[in-house]
């Protein structure tokens, strides 16, 4: 009997979900900043906090598994500069050191998630190509 494959769809992904997590958290900073700081280092927090979710989900929709990575990896890269900036924001006293840690801890555990996601999906090419 042939095995049935099931696929995930992108919304019932737990790395997706921590993405959007993060990109909520995110705007609820962002949406706080005063314009002027929103202008000055606010944009590029909340593009990059977005970028997050929005790479995984091209990534996920693409068909060859190194243009799938290449996307996890722009996502991976992303969180990181997210981080960064949240973490100006907080050196520069517009957020608070406990808002900073919230999304922190979410950006954390995206983190493990993603570099797992990316994993996974070199072992599935594996996989197919023996």
């Amino acid at each position: 009997m042939e095995e049935k494959k099931v696929f995930l769809r992108l919304q019932d992904l737990d790395v997706y979900k921590l993405a959007k997590e993060l990109s909520e958290t995110g705007w609820e900073i962002y949406s706080g900043l005063h314009w002027q700081i929103k202008k000055i280092t606010g944009d590029q927090f909340i593009e990059s906090t977005d970028s997050v979710g929005a790479n995984i989900a091209e990534g996920y929709h693409r068909f060859h598994f190194l243009d799938k990575i290449k996307f996890y990896y722009n996502s991976r890269a992303s969180l990181v500069e997210c981080v960064h900036w949240a973490a100006v924001l907080e050196g520069r006293g517009q957020i608070g050191v406990d808002i900073f840690d919230a999304f922190n801890d979410v950006a954390e555990k995206l983190s493990i998630k993603l570099q797992n996601f990316i994993s996974s999906t070199y072992r599935s090419r594996d996989k197919l190509s023996r």
